[in-house]
């Protein structure tokens, strides 16, 4: 039986303007490759500034989802309203299903950093010029989780279990926190979040299956401090609001754990609710697992859930302001307008989400062809989300219009990042569904990162 969103979508809840060569319902999608539309993104004109709540209070800091609330917000970046691929080369080669390594640009622009699921991490100026690439002990599955930049140093946490500093400039290694100083890690799959002199980062142990945050010298690599309280091998970076005075974090085992900040006192933890197999003492709920990044907005945050829930809490003491229920597990990141107030969020139903931050309203729905696991970013007039049918869509944030897709060989996983008009990303390998004599897959061609550029 159709769920009540199902029938929302087919009744015509939304209005949403018609495409050139495509169907005006946007839960209908033609085959065409791509798509333009003038009223998309119509009138958007970039911000002057963008504040630190939406980047960063320091100017030599870059981040995942580029600031400490992991807002995905580019106010200051207008989409072209066609485009088509300048450069690219290939970064990831494993068939791992979590989301793959968002680029990262340096502080002023200059060199945009990519991390590959093979160690491999690589500096790129905007125009294709390779700079340096550093292979590193993460030989295995890599890295999942993005750069943090601080000046002159990329720091970067490996499904080896390390930490790694590396130059810059250069891209030499400055140092390196094994495994073992870390009690053991397992994996480190989240992106660091610095602040004020100190790296946090979110931990995974294989045994018993668990997870701490920790705080590390950016200068030496030393902990400095630790909390192990998670469960269930986290994935999730860490979220800071220096406002509401939080640092938190989602988790495996459906929780989304919380400590004061900067004293780093445990706050709260929040329960996602499945119906699912109880474990652990009832700490781990399959299928209510939180793969994404909290997004924190005026003093809410943001995250979805493998039960098919967005959550909106309140981050004085983490109590449900409302629920959004979806047709499908959610492990994509929101992105955020903090002038309309608006989350946007994917789903592994296909579509992609517009909601009023306050109510918890369906404001449009947009089917993208196939799911959405990577982050989504917000600029002044579009949205970007990356799919599993193999495209990076472009739809107008006001209206779910779809402006156009650029076809990709391999299922988009990372978030898109605008930067001076130039928009990168990176996808998964192409897999084939048989197996060799081994029982293993065959990889058919790597993923690839990318640079697209406006056309002229």
């Amino acid at each position: 039986m159709p769920s009540r969103r199902h029938l929302l979508r087919l009744t015509g809840a939304t209005a949403v303007a018609g495409l050139a060569g495509c169907s005006n319902d946007p839960g209908v999608l033609d085959d065409s490759s791509t798509w333009t539309d003038e009223t998309c993104g119509a009138g958007a004109e970039p911000a002057d500034s963008v504040s630190e709540y939406a980047t960063h209070p320091d100017d030599d800091v870059s981040l995942f989802r580029r600031g400490l609330r992991r807002l995905g917000y580019y106010p200051d970046e207008v989409v072209p309203s066609s485009v088509s691929v300048n450069w690219t080369f290939p970064i990831n080669y494993v068939g791992h299903t979590a989301a793959k390594s968002s680029p990262v640009p340096s502080p002023d622009g200059e060199t945009i950093v990519f991390a590959g699921d093979s160690g491999w991490v690589h500096a790129y100026t905007p125009t294709g010029e390779l700079r340096w690439s550093t292979r590193t002990g993460a030989t295995d599955l890599g890295f999942h989780g993005s750069p943090a930049i601080v000046d002159d140093t990329v720091y970067i946490g490996g499904y080896d279990g390390d930490l790694y500093a590396l130059d810059l400039e250069t891209g030499d290694l400055v140092w390196r926190t094994r495994s073992a100083d870390l009690e053991g890690t397992l994996a480190v799959g989240s992106s660091p979040a610095y602040y004020d002199g100190t790296l946090y980062v979110i931990a995974e142990y294989g045994s018993p299956s668990s997870g701490a945050l920790w705080a590390i010298d950016p200068e030496t690599g030393e902990p400095t401090w630790s909390d192990d309280r998670l469960w269930g091998q986290p994935h999730p970076s860490p979220t800071i609001d220096l406002e509401a005075g939080r640092i938190l974090a989602g988790s495996n085992d459906g929780v989304v754990y919380c400590w004061e900040f900067p004293s780093l006192e445990f706050a709260w933890e929040f329960q996602a609710e499945a119906d699912g197999e109880e474990r652990e003492g009832g700490a781990f709920y399959a299928g209510a697992e939180i793969k994404g990044t909290v997004a924190a907005h005026d003093g809410y945050g943001y995250v979805g859930s493998w039960d098919e829930n967005v959550y909106c809490l309140d981050l004085e003491d983490g109590s449900p302001e409302w629920v959004f229920e979806t047709d499908g597990a959610i492990m994509s990141n929101p992105g955020v307008d903090v002038e309309e107030d608006v989350v946007y969020m994917g789903s592994d139903d296909e579509y992609v989400y517009a909601i009023d931050a306050a109510s918890g309203d369906e404001l449009w729905s947009t089917n993208v062809g196939g799911r959405v696991i990577g982050a989504l970013s917000v600029t002044a007039g579009t949205v970007l989300a990356g799919s599993y049918d193999g495209h990076l869509y472009a739809l107008d944030k006001e209206t779910g219009a779809r402006c156009w897709r650029v076809e990709n060989r391999g299922r988009v996983t990372s978030a898109p990042v605008p930067v001076d008009g130039r928009i990168y990303y990176a996808e998964r390998a192409v897999f084939s569904n048989y197996y060799d004599d081994d029982r293993e897959t065959i990889m058919e061609e790597p993923g690839h990162a990318y640079c697209l550029v406006g056309d002229e």
